[in-house]
């Protein structure tokens, strides 16, 4: 499918976001620039607000204040749909294939979303109903082969191992003809073989479509070995903004992940696997998935 048309100014950008639910702050004054072709990652402890961020940023949650653009378009007040139909999409932390589905059918239903011809053409079986029908298929097949799927093509998604349900995720997010793809946790449940290899298929992916993409984990060897610029939240706020060198000797980022004190005194030893307050977006992930500080995640 044909990337949806990008206009002006940044890829993604988040003015001045804020959310509360109830009595709590999820997210406070939450700033981001994307700029088109970037490999940006959003990093934080458990519950430091950053999947409620991917929901302001893909329209599941309306922010209380502040604004979001896509491609200089203000998208703020648009449903989900309608910024996936201009090039905004995701994956989730909780892998939601339609599981009955096949692997290739999962991808088709994302593909529809570009469809030209409506249900009186495919009622009529007109020759461009399945001139496109022929189109969407080859381009979900292609996709299938790009994240190593191709052979699974018809085997039921719900059947697949995990890693594979990952990646088969991702496939269908592009099948929608995303430009700007957040990924959320997608190295969630994975070996070390699987994560160094969707490493590379995110990198291959990115400069193959031309694709901007905003990266959840808390896998630090992927974050830091993939990334070229990381926000790190804690407790709803942006904390650190930076390369990935840096982030790892940011004394604030130490301090959210390790219980550092502010005064410079040493760490405490805490893992992120015992969550923070606030965000209301953690994954709950635990240590054995890579949680620990951003300095002792570096490939």
């Amino acid at each position: 499918m044909k990337a949806a048309a990008a206009g002006t100014g940044p890829a993604l950008e988040a003015r001045a976001c804020s959310i509360a639910f109830g009595g709590l702050r999820a997210v406070q004054d939450f700033n981001l620039r994307l700029d088109a072709g970037e490999l940006c990652g959003l990093i934080g402890p458990n519950g430091a607000g950053k999947t409620t961020i991917f929901n302001l940023l893909t329209g599941v949650y309306q922010p209380d204040s502040g604004d979001i653009s896509l491609f200089g378009e203000t998208v703020t007040a648009l449903a989900p749909w309608a910024r996936a139909a201009r090039g905004l999409t995701r994956t989730f932390q909780n892998i939601r294939l339609f599981k009955e589905l096949t692997a290739l059918e999962n991808v088709l239903v994302a593909r529809n979303l570009g469809a030209r011809h409506g249900i009186g053409a495919a009622v009529l079986g007109t020759p461009g109903f399945h001139r496109e029908e022929a189109a969407m298929r080859e381009d979900a097949l292609a996709l299938l082969a790009e994240l190593g799927l191709d052979h699974r093509a018809g085997e039921r998604s719900g059947s697949l191992p995990y890693g594979e349900q990952r990646r088969l995720e991702i496939a269908r997010a592009l099948a929608t003809g995303a430009k700007v793809l957040l990924l959320d946790e997608p190295a969630a449940g994975m070996n070390e073989s699987e994560t160094t290899d969707l490493m590379e298929r995110i990198g291959r992916l990115r400069k193959a479509r031309g694709l901007t993409i905003l990266l959840i984990d808390h896998k630090m060897r992927l974050v830091m070995g993939i990334c070229e610029r990381i926000t790190v939240l804690d407790q709803g706020q942006t904390i650190a903004v930076g390369k990935p060198e840096a982030i790892q000797k940011d004394p604030k980022v130490l301090a959210a992940y390790l219980g550092a004190e502010d005064n410079g005194g040493g760490a405490s030893g805490s893992s992120t696997s015992s969550g923070r307050g606030g965000g209301g977006g953690g994954s709950g992930s635990g240590a054995s998935g890579g949680t620990g500080a951003p300095a002792a995640g570096k490939a």
